[in-house]
């Protein structure tokens, strides 16, 4: 649904999903393969992941706020797409928590690294598709801000005001 609004107000509903897409990239698309790369641990796949929710509480807090509709429409939007990528995340919680429950099972020390390496590696992928399906969401809410517009389901949840 298209709004009649303000220049002022399209930049304000575009912040969120700037605030998104650059949390996504900093994070997610470059911190992640850096802790892989450097070879720090699995631990070190915790510090882009810490970041990537801090940014996704940042817009949950501001999602809360109320301020004008069609901003405050974008900043729920973006919470929403923010939700996709945590589930991505605790798919891939899972997964690594599995991986690590049958690396526990083998007797051989190298086969528990091997089975752990190439696990953990199988369980990444459902963090990454998160993260290229968010990204294009958020590219296509951008536009939308741009052009005034909120989605329907958006509009019928949280009504504008009269």
């Amino acid at each position: 649904m298209i709004f009649q609004v303000g220049d002022t107000e399209i930049k304000q509903a575009q912040v969120p999903h700037n605030l998104f897409v650059t949390g996504i990239f900093f994070f997610d698309l470059l911190l992640t393969p850096a802790a892989i790369v450097l070879n720090i641990g699995l631990y070190a796949l915790l510090l882009p992941l810490a970041c990537s929710l801090l940014v996704i509480a940042v817009i949950y807090v501001r999602s809360r706020k109320a301020s004008v509709w069609f901003v405050d429409a974008h900043w729920k939007l973006a919470l929403r797409h923010g939700q996709w990528l945590m589930l991505g995340y605790a798919v891939t919680a899972g997964l690594m928590l599995l991986a690590w429950l049958l690396s526990l099972a083998s007797n051989d020390a190298h086969m528990k690294h091997i089975l752990l390496t190439a696990l953990t590696r199988i369980a990444v992928l459902p963090t990454l598709l998160a993260v290229m399906v968010t990204v294009v969401l958020e590219a296509s809410a951008l536009a939308l801000a741009g052009k005034g517009e909120v989605p329907d389901r958006i509009v019928q949840k949280y009504p504008p005001p009269a």
